[in-house]
């Protein structure tokens, strides 16, 4: 398998994809966040050191294995996504807590504690590839919502996710009128 490389680009031309307009040499990094970013009032919430290894476990799990550049991707878009919707931070970190519970249940460790196949059980055992995405549902429609739908989108428009699926100008990623002249690589 080619091996595709996501970059912090990647993850900026995601949120662009979103509606979220991101200067140039914008840089989004949990640090970032974390200080106030854009001389906001920091969230009242944010994001532990552990639940970031979990969304880049997930991110790990659900992308395919010829990726790489994932967690500075997932750094990146998550940062971004939440300067723009800081309310989304309190729901992701709930989502996050749930997917946790779950794999605490089953396997007596958090998710990121998990090797490839308990992770893919866990979400297969979640139900999480039928459940309908619901911000106001139950447990696993938020975890779906907010975590599993989140880091599908973030991969799948970006020029590097659109390339996976040979997609070369994913929506979102602007490629002017010569891009639809040009035939798959």
């Amino acid at each position: 398998m080619t091996d595709y490389e996501l970059t912090r680009r990647d993850a900026i031309a995601a949120l662009t994809a979103t509606g979220i307009t991101v200067s140039a040499g914008g840089l989004f990094t949990w640090e970032w966040l974390n200080e106030g970013a854009a001389d906001a009032e920091p969230p009242d919430v944010t994001l532990s050191d552990q639940d970031r290894d979990t969304l880049d476990t997930l991110a790990e799990t659900l992308y395919p294995s010829g990726v790489s550049g994932i967690s500075a991707f997932v750094e990146t878009y998550v940062v971004g996504r939440l300067d723009a919707h800081p309310d989304r931070e309190a729901e992701m970190v709930y989502a996050i807590e749930t997917l946790d519970e779950y794999a605490q249940r089953w396997y007596d460790d958090p998710f990121r504690a998990l090797d490839a196949t308990q992770r893919d059980d866990t979400l297969d055992m979640m139900g999480l590839d039928v459940t309908d995405p619901d911000p106001d549902g139950h447990d696993v429609e938020r975890v779906r919502f907010y975590l599993f739908n989140e880091l599908l989108f973030a991969l799948y428009t970006s020029p590097t996710g659109g390339e996976l699926l040979g997609l070369e100008n994913p929506q979102g990623y602007p490629g002017g009128t010569a891009s639809y002249r040009q035939g798959p690589r």
